[in-house]
């Protein structure tokens, strides 16, 4: 098992603590690099916002989908693949949302394709089995953008998360089929195919 920290960015900025570094007492600004960083720490009251992810579970669903067999390094990056399609996905729908002068992302502001929406349909019906879908509700995070979610698209992001991971998985198969163990230029030619489409 890996431990993943699932908490959004948001969450983390909000927690951040100044302490004494060697730069001294100071508030860390966003993407700055300096030999100086001062080290921040997460305090709460409450235990952090961390999930133990179930690499059998994820194993388990690549190769159920695709035959495929997956490792630690994969699943770092499916993370990351997950979180930029998702990110990319929730652009476009605040652009949507933005144009027809809403301030609320809506789940129908979100571009889903007639493809995407078929491998929602078959997450789900995987999902009764694997039970994948809490996992993904903390992997999928939420980026800071100019707009609100609304409730109803906060629901949807697991189950879009599902889809993108079972066209995903579908695509290891298009690209080399019978792969059983994809490498890294396997992931590279995903990530290419889907910032092509999405």
């Amino acid at each position: 098992m890996i431990k993943i920290n699932f908490m959004s960015v948001r969450e983390n900025r909000a927690k951040l603590t100044t302490i004494k570094g060697e730069a001294g007492l100071r508030t860390a600004s966003c993407g700055e690099e300096t030999a100086a960083m001062m080290i921040a720490a997460v305090q709460s009251n409450q235990p952090p916002t961390t999930h133990v992810m179930s690499v059998a579970r994820f194993e388990r669903f690549f190769r159920i989908v695709a035959s495929l067999d997956v490792d630690k390094q994969d699943l770092k990056r499916y993370s990351d693949f997950v979180n930029q399609k998702l990110y990319d996905l929730l652009l476009r729908s605040q652009a949507a949302a933005k144009a027809n002068g809403r301030m609320l992302l809506e789940p129908f502001d979100l571009p889903i394709t007639k493809g995407l929406q078929e491998c929602i349909h078959e997450f789900e019906r995987l999902d009764e089995e694997i039970e994948l879908r809490p996992i993904l509700d903390r992997l999928a995070t939420r980026p800071p953008l100019d707009l609100a979610y609304g409730e109803d698209i906060e629901a949807r992001l697991p189950d879009i998360v599902g889809g993108l991971s079972v066209a995903l998985a579908h695509t290891f198969n298009i690209i080399d089929p019978g792969l059983k163990n994809p490498s890294s230029e396997h992931w590279r030619k995903c990530f290419r195919i889907f910032d092509l489409l999405l």
